[in-house]
């Protein structure tokens, strides 16, 4: 694959960061909406190619956020990150997105995954079914509604989404919609390389993961007969301008404590001269994540449960200095280098405090 220019993008965590009693006053989420729109506003001045929206099933609606982001920017693309089939209906997804794509006049995309399905199927009580299955089948009902005559139907033997035969009266600006998949497992890499238009991999992925995971999705994209160079590849690093790497070091172990536990998510630490397993298992039984999950619980349950300081002690610093990407910025560049000679297209920035500005960032990193 040849090498090309990295494309940088930013997301920002939604959710009403406050005390408990502070918690969803008026005041409180007036200011978090403030904040990410002006956020949005630096972004697309400072020529980041994409801003992201999460969404999980405790937190804000993504999308109406976007539809602000996308009223108040001008050039940069829009998008969750990530929907899933169990919390929105491939039907209503495809309906946000056209509404999403008219206000942003054609600069949406969708950023799609299965989501944590312990969450939908034991807490919510949605039928979960085959999550594979439910990717593949929602992702060809999108495709359909997202090309005129938008109209959908499942195909014979569907297991999780019989659509009969439905009509919509809109779509999208754009002819062709990009869908990005977050993949972990080899089921789901396999159905982004056979329907997707990229692969987003999670926060604090290794070089050893993702190098690994893009070699095989694109051997199996151009299997499928499809353009293997077209494809994505977006790492969500986080990546960070700084002169105390040390100290991003120590606070993203809790993104380890309260991530990487999830099940099946300890594929994306793969390092050589590690056991990350062993290392997650500890940390998985510090935090007690698997209680809480088998309950159902969620984010704040997994926080509230959790040990955060006792979690980082067993998590090596030498570890995450293979798994962060933060440092002066001549040393930022070489790993962003490695980035691409491995097949990563984009990169996503963390977002600055302070000194440097993120305008700064990109002119900075602009040569990469």
């Amino acid at each position: 694959m040849p090498v090309g220019r990295l494309r940088f993008a930013v997301d920002s965590s939604h959710q009403v960061i406050a005390s408990p009693q502070e918690r969803g006053t008026r005041t409180d989420v007036q200011a978090a909406i403030a904040d990410l729109i002006s956020f949005a506003r630096e972004a697309d001045a400072a020529g980041v190619d994409s801003f992201w929206l999460s969404e999980d099933p405790d937190g804000w609606d993504a999308l109406q956020m976007l539809a602000v982001v996308a009223r108040e920017t001008e050039r940069i693309r829009v998008g969750p990150g990530v929907l899933n089939p169990y919390f929105r209906h491939p039907s209503l997804i495809a309906a946000s997105m056209a509404t999403l794509e008219a206000l942003g006049d054609g600069r949406a995309f969708l950023g799609f995954g299965r989501g944590q399905t312990e969450w939908y199927e034991r807490a919510l009580g949605i039928e979960t079914g085959n999550p594979v299955a439910a990717l593949d089948e929602a992702i060809g009902l999108l495709r359909q509604w997202f090309e005129p005559p938008w109209t959908a139907a499942s195909p014979s033997g569907a297991t999780e989404f019989a659509v009969s035969r439905w009509e919509r009266v809109t779509g999208p600006v754009q002819e062709h919609l990009p869908i990005y998949l977050a993949a972990v497992g080899p089921k789901a890499l396999s159905t982004a390389a056979r329907l997707a238009d990229g692969v987003i991999f999670n926060d604090l992925a290794s070089i050893t993961f993702m190098e690994k995971s893009i070699r095989s999705v694109r051997a199996e994209a151009a299997a499928a007969g499809r353009d293997p160079d077209a494809i994505r590849f977006f790492a969500r690093s986080a990546v960070t301008i700084t002169d105390d790497p040390e100290a991003v070091y120590e606070r993203r172990k809790n993104t380890v404590a309260l991530i990487h536990v999830l099940p099946g998510m300890e594929r994306l630490l793969e390092s050589p001269g590690y056991d990350t397993g062993a290392i997650v298992a500890r940390v998985r039984e510090t935090m007690g994540t698997m209680e809480v999950l088998e309950r159902g619980g969620n984010f704040p349950e997994l926080k509230r449960a959790g040990d955060f300081a006792a979690a980082r002690r067993h998590i090596p610093t030498a570890l995450l200095r293979e798994l962060v990407v933060a440092g002066p910025v001549d040393a930022v560049r070489e790993r962003l280098r490695r980035f691409q000679e491995i097949g990563i297209t984009d990169v996503f920035l963390a977002r600055p405090k302070g000194e440097p500005t993120l305008a700064e960032i990109v002119a900075a990193l602009a040569d990469v």
